[in-house]
């Protein structure tokens, strides 16, 4: 049993954070009160100033296996969320082999079932091998549980190819999640095209080469009757076709914002920095003050951080060649208090609908919240205290992050999960 004393519970319905005790036992919310009697045999823990919340979810992380174990593992990758506060995640396909088959999928999820404390959900290929010419093996797919289909890194190319997956595996229940490029225009290069991109004499990538795929998608989506949502966009006009379409009424779109293209503009890449570099590229202010505009709006449903690791060695590379990429699990949660929330520039309750209720609907999973009767699924955050991102503290087995070495704002003090405390600081 553990009764924690004085905390201060949010929400996604309430700006308001109502303090209360929360007793927990057997893995389950027990009683909420004030001054609730502690029955015999119980920890307790004086949790005052500190906020309780349900346990976040990232519907969008890349922890590269099979394939690229060097990079990140399925144990690596899931340590690093609980670190970060959250409790379940979604990966991405491209890996090696991609994940196109039952075969494949059925491999990941009976690893991450073994080398992961938390739920590790997958998503599967639009198209075999991510080549975006055949279709993927959908049906045995989604007869595994996949819901979210994506050829994730790359846009699936051939409109008609994407077409006739909706046409088809809509009708499953299943969605679309898409990368949004047209890689003739973006090239290689994952730099914003403007002012930044002339000074570093590197041919930049525009806008435009996402958000012609974005409204592309969103068309294809109507026209099959599908449900596609966006991933990380990352510019002003990409986030105003999104709230256009939704304005529309006539097809069912949903968007991810990731925390860095709120954070950080192609100015913070100075002397050819890699630990900026991702896909799509960072753009400029007028950009990240739109992002989170929409997010406060509800253009965009969820947070995701797109956590994309990399060797320290791929990313001390040129810049041009260095792979597209950060980290985002271990830091998400403490850089959205550290410039968002404490700042006052919106609220817990705002994390918690965008980075822990909305992901999970969209994956037609239940959604946790502080209630008696309700399994425990929950971190404590202390808003007193701070987070180094030194190398000891991250649990990805690549740091390559803007925020190493860096001191933010909050900490993520524990994560409690059924009747397992995952985290304890």
């Amino acid at each position: 049993m553990l009764l924690l004393q004085n905390t201060r519970i949010a929400s996604e319905n309430s700006p308001v954070l109502l303090e209360r005790d929360v007793l927990i036992v057997e893995g389950k919310i027990q009683e909420i009160g004030k001054n609730l009697p502690t029955p015999e045999g119980t920890r307790v823990i004086d949790a005052r100033g500190r906020v309780l919340m349900p346990g976040m979810f990232d519907a969008h992380v890349h922890f590269r296996a099979p394939g690229f174990e060097n990079k990140e593992t399925i144990t690596t990758g899931s340590e690093a969320a609980i670190n970060g506060g959250i409790t379940g995640v979604v990966m991405m396909p491209n890996t090696r082999p991609a994940l196109d088959s039952a075969t494949a999928v059925d491999n990941v999820l009976e690893n991450a079932k073994h080398r992961s404390r938390i739920p590790v959900y997958t998503s599967g290929c639009v198209t075999k091998n991510r080549e975006g010419k055949e279709l993927a093996e959908i049906e045995g797919m989604r007869a595994l549980g996949v819901k979210m289909l994506t050829d994730d890194g790359d846009t699936t190319s051939d409109p008609a190819v994407l077409l006739r997956a909706m046409q088809y595996a809509t009708e499953f229940g299943m969605f679309f999640a898409s990368h949004c490029e047209v890689p003739e225009l973006a090239g290689p290069r994952a730099l914003n095209e403007g002012v930044m991109s002339y000074r570093l004499g590197i041919k930049g990538s525009p806008a435009c080469a996402e958000e012609i795929i974005i409204d592309r998608d969103i068309r294809l989506a109507r026209a099959a009757g599908a449900h596609v949502h966006i991933q990380h966009v990352s510019s002003k006009l990409g986030m105003e076709t999104i709230r256009w379409w939704k304005s529309r009424g006539d097809v069912r779109v949903t968007a991810e914002v990731a925390p860095h293209h709120l954070l950080f503009t192609d100015e913070h890449i100075g002397d050819y920095d890699t630990n900026y570099k991702m896909n799509p590229p960072l753009r400029t202010q007028a950009d990240c003050d739109a992002l989170l505009e929409g997010l406060i709006e509800g253009v965009f449903d969820l947070i995701a951080t797109d956590h994309a690791p990399h060797t320290p060695f791929e990313k001390a590379q040129d810049f041009v060649s260095a792979p597209n990429g950060i980290t985002g699990l271990d830091t998400a949660l403490v850089s959205l208090y550290h410039y968002f929330v404490e700042p006052g520039k919106f609220g817990w309750d705002l994390v918690v609908k965008r980075y822990s209720a909305e992901p999970r609907r969209l994956m037609g999973l239940p959604v946790p919240t502080i209630e008696v009767g309700q399994e425990a699924n929950c971190v404590l955050f202390d808003t007193a205290a701070e987070t180094t991102f030194t190398k000891e503290f991250m649990k990805s087995k690549s740091q390559n992050t803007p925020f190493i070495n860096q001191t933010l704002k909050g900490s993520v003090d524990m994560v409690i999960l059924g009747s397992e405390i995952l985290l304890e600081r």
